[in-house]
């Protein structure tokens, strides 16, 4: 089984705050609060929908800059409240920066921060991109890690629906796709839903430009002089760390400008 997004008019949604990322995420809820499951786990009064991946999913630089936020998960929540037909809905963010399965399972945080959480409806899971670039053999090795997370979860939140994600644009597009072929048979094989993010992503980066959905970073001692004294309240550990556009006219000359960018969602 696969998700269907539904159309949104992005237009008429507004601008400030996310960009498409949260967009596309809040696709894909609206389309799965709408399936015809019964939420048998529905845990205070909520709908609740847990995130477990990698950098992309915890969107960390965000949380530097803005630590106020709303950051990802409570946008999603924001934007899905504004739909009056459609449950509330409590989002969880267990993202970490640099995670693989394996290093989820063995390091000890599946059970500390996954195993136990209450009333789970849907969990929605993106890794393999970490997988790939630590784990040896990962034809073999993350197909294994998968199954293992996912008899993990079926054990420890038998009411939950389990979803498979795709990863998203960020390494070349041979290897992405290897890694979201893998994701999508394990998907089939455990007869799950399989939601393939990568040809919206892809499409929303080449329609909208490289960068536009990925926060700049850019080294400080790359910066003209005569610009040093503009970008100092956007400086974090020796980096010019902007969440969108505003310094593109002004940095967007310099050399290698694609601002480091990370595949982290922007601003949520």
């Amino acid at each position: 089984m696969f998700i269907q997004l539904f159309i949104v008019d992005f237009h008429r949604l507004p601008q400030s705050g996310f960009k498409t990322h949260s967009l596309i995420l809040c696709c894909l809820f609206g389309v799965i609060v709408g399936l015809p499951r019964p939420a048998c786990a529905e845990h205070n009064g909520k709908i609740q929908v847990l995130l477990l991946g990698d950098s992309t999913t915890e969107a960390a630089v965000p949380r530097q800059v803005r630590p106020d936020g709303p950051h990802f998960e409570q946008m999603i929540e924001l934007l899905l409240a504004t739909e009056k037909d459609l449950p509330k809905v409590h989002v969880i963010n267990s993202g970490v920066s640099s995670e693989y399965i394996h290093l989820l399972i063995t390091s000890g945080r599946y059970d500390r921060d996954v195993s136990k959480l209450p009333g789970l409806d849907y969990i929605l899971i993106r890794y393999g991109l970490n997988d790939r670039s630590r784990r040896e053999n990962v034809t073999t090795t993350f197909p294994a890690d998968y199954r293992d997370l996912i008899h993990r979860l079926r054990n420890d939140h038998p009411e939950a629906l389990i979803i498979p994600m795709s990863v998203i644009p960020y390494t070349n597009e041979p290897a992405s796709q290897q890694m979201n072929q893998l994701t999508r048979q394990i998907a089939e094989e455990e007869r799950l839903p399989f939601f393939d993010l990568y040809p919206l992503y892809a499409a929303a980066l080449k329609n909208q430009g490289i960068n536009s959905l990925n926060y700049r970073r850019y080294p400080v001692e790359k910066i003209p002089l005569q610009y040093r004294e503009l970008v100092k309240p956007y400086v974090r550990a020796g980096r010019v760390v902007v969440l969108d556009n505003e310094l593109d006219s002004i940095l967007g000359h310099l050399p290698d400008v694609v601002w480091q960018p990370s595949s982290e969602p922007c601003r949520i």
